[in-house]
């Protein structure tokens, strides 16, 4: 036998295949332990809480909150507006003392950004001849409201939860502790609105998509 044939020669081979097997396993995943549909921005990237109930019955609301405190605030696809027949037909960002939609938000230190707080107004929604106020539920800055809703309400109809969202706040640091306690999550929104038995007979809420 060779000195190139030697057993230790041999192995070499069968070691490699072996790094690379595993390498492949580590990089590729099993096709079987992907989801379904993939994971959308907002679940990625924040935690969702769910203001059920906010100061008024049917008035649910969500708070997607970043780990920057970044918080995106909307109504909930089961807040009572979106039962409404037909729907949403408008929304209007002047709440009286201040039009939330001329905010002009500029440079790090976020000057002209508004300071609210809970109840704070954020905007009207009108269904079906009915308004319903939309809260801000986080003590905050408010540094930008979503323009595109005045010229399509229907967003909220469709896509409450995602394209629909009302406004972007920036929280207190200090709250964000609690948000935890006082705001359930998903889970328990759902037991809360009996939507688990829903889903399981094909009654499911508006899609997380992102655009």
């Amino acid at each position: 036998m060779d000195i190139g044939e030697g057993p230790e020669t041999l192995e070499k081979p069968v070691e490699k295949r072996a790094v690379e097997e595993e390498l492949r396993s580590l990089l590729v995943p099993d096709l079987k332990d992907l989801p379904s549909t993939p994971r959308s921005a907002v679940e990625s990237n924040f935690v969702r809480y769910y203001a059920v109930d906010f100061l008024k019955p049917g008035h649910d609301q969500y708070i997607y909150c970043h780990a920057n405190g970044l918080c995106v605030i909307g109504i909930a696809p089961t807040h009572r507006a979106l039962s409404e027949e037909k729907g949403v037909s408008s929304i209007d960002f002047n709440v009286g003392k201040s039009d939330r939609s001329e905010i002009k938000v500029t440079g790090k230190r976020k000057r002209n950004a508004q300071h609210l707080h809970p109840d704070s107004a954020l905007c009207n929604v009108c269904a079906n001849g009915s308004f319903y106020i939309v809260r801000c539920c986080v003590k905050g800055s408010l540094l930008e409201v979503n323009n595109r809703l005045i010229k399509h309400p229907d967003l909220l109809n469709f896509s409450a939860d995602s394209h629909g969202q009302n406004a972007t706040i920036m929280s207190k640091s200090s709250d964000e502790s609690r948000f935890e306690d006082a705001f359930p999550g998903l889970q328990s929104r759902r037991r809360r609105r009996n939507l688990e038995s829903a889903a399981r007979v094909g009654v499911a809420e508006h899609p997380m998509d992102e655009g």
